[in-house]
């Protein structure tokens, strides 16, 4: 786990995904480096600091959450994103909001098993390997009968079933194992037993939380299994992840994940902004209901979850909002005071977007070339083409809704629509995208306000 990175560190790592908005990398990043700092300390002192959560204030599309996601992975921290609207008070219908403790409980899981099933991966796929010789040459099945009634209400045949092996499986087993270690049977079809995932009640039942009692109830539901044929290298990577949660120890995990959730995590709350007395829709009676029922889980409570208790008191939150018509004073009192960092992320200038298009390692003009690369079709951006479609960026976000960064993407899209319809047919063709280019393509669009509002 990389939680130990500097603040310095952490920003300059940001920087070669996410454009601008320095004041809140460096505000997440020393949050993040306290949170290492504080697992230094001893117990007696560990537990009286408590993270400051931290509010960003800034419109749709400039980089808020982007900033927490990656932050996360950075430091391997488990990570969930909420939206407040999808909450509402207790005696609503809706989701409560213990659901996001549960949700982050689920991400810190995925971290720690992944990381367990990398330590067993070499035992995992010698066994997954004599399963899958197993299915290409099996053996014959075989009821052994038993006089014992118990056993034989577990089992409708009356007794266990084992496999028979002959001397010629055996023989076709010792040949196939080593054709499956070069790698010459990958396509060979296999039938494989899947678990399927049941639904205790059929359908979700109006106001139950998919994270809590519908998954206390599917633990105690028997698991079934339906055949599927597939590939052996689909059936391998099913095959190994399988023989890996057998072997790894599942009550390890869980009690790892509740601490790493408890420690490390990141709950991120955005549209805070729509929950404000001030908000849109300020009539809602549940809103500062809402408030009120995230407030507990902010100050430090306590919630069950199907792994076990979890405590809130070190989660970080992040809370987010445009805050253009209510401001972050609309919050009731209590819950401000429990965002103490504020950050403002400012709107994104003409510059921004040509930096956003140029500078980031997966950059959507990097994205474009490699998707057009697997047709044959190599692609490239004058530097007057760049700087036209950030001008194009910036200007629509001015003049319709302001969504940021997301503009490029449409943009982008409407720009290369024909290229992309017809690069399967281009192969070994270069296109050089200029200024003529984007503007014989967008101008018409960018000039009429109404067209652009619609398809820009």
């Amino acid at each position: 786990m990389k939680q130990n990175l500097s603040p310095r560190e952490i920003t300059a790592r940001l920087d070669e995904d996410i454009i601008g908005q320095d004041d809140a990398k460096r505000k997440v990043a020393i949050a993040m480096r306290n949170r290492f700092r504080r697992m230094q300390l001893d117990d007696g002192l560990k537990d009286e600091v408590i993270p400051k959560n931290i509010l960003m204030i800034g419109p749709t599309g400039v980089g808020k959450t982007e900033i927490a996601r990656r932050m996360a992975k950075l430091t391997g921290a488990p990570f969930t994103k909420v939206e407040a609207t999808k909450f509402t008070e207790v005696g609503y219908v809706g989701r409560d909001v213990e659901s996001m403790v549960r949700d982050l409980v689920e991400a810190g899981v995925r971290i720690v098993k992944d990381r367990q099933m990398e330590i067993v991966a070499e035992d995992a796929a010698n066994l997954a390997e004599e399963r899958l010789v197993g299915l290409l040459a099996p053996g014959v099945k075989r009821t052994k009968q038993s006089n014992n009634p118990f056993e034989m209400l577990m089992n409708q045949q009356g007794g266990e079933e084992y496999e028979e092996v002959t001397d010629e499986v055996r023989q076709k087993r010792m040949s196939l194992r080593d054709k499956l270690k070069a790698g010459l049977l990958e396509d060979e079809k296999v039938t494989v037993e899947v678990e399927q995932s049941q639904n205790p009640m059929g359908m979700m039942m109006p106001g139950m939380d998919e994270g809590g009692m519908q998954d206390m109830l599917k633990q105690f539901m028997p698991k079934k299994k339906h055949k599927r044929t597939m590939p052996v290298k689909k059936a391998r990577e099913y095959l190994q992840r399988e023989e890996a949660e057998k072997i790894i120890d599942t009550d390890t995990v869980n009690s790892e994940a509740i601490e790493l959730a408890e420690t490390m995590g990141i709950i991120f709350i955005d549209e805070m902004d729509k929950i404000a007395k001030g908000g849109q829709n300020s009539g809602d009676v549940s809103r500062e209901g809402v408030q009120r029922d995230i407030l507990p889980i902010v100050e430090g409570s306590t919630i069950q979850t199907k792994y076990g208790p979890v405590d809130t008191d070190h989660i970080l939150f992040i809370g987010a909002g445009a805050f253009h018509v209510a401001k972050p004073s609309d919050l009731i009192p209590e819950l401000q005071g429990r965002f103490p960092i504020r950050v403002e992320l400012g709107k994104l200038k003409a510059e921004d977007f040509e930096n956003i298009l140029r500078e980031p390692r997966s950059s959507l003009l990097k994205q474009y070339e490699a998707l057009l690369s697997t047709e044959g079709v190599t692609i490239s951006f004058t530097d007057e083409a760049v700087g036209e479609l950030a001008q194009i960026a910036f200007e629509v976000n001015s003049d319709t809704d302001d969504i940021g960064a997301r503009r490029l993407h449409t943009i982008l899209e409407t720009l290369l629509e024909e290229l992309l319809f017809e690069a399967s047919g281009m192969q070994g063709a270069h296109v050089e995208i200029t200024r003529q280019y984007v503007t014989a393509r967008l101008d018409k669009i960018k000039s009429d306000k109404n067209l652009s509002a619609f398809i820009l």
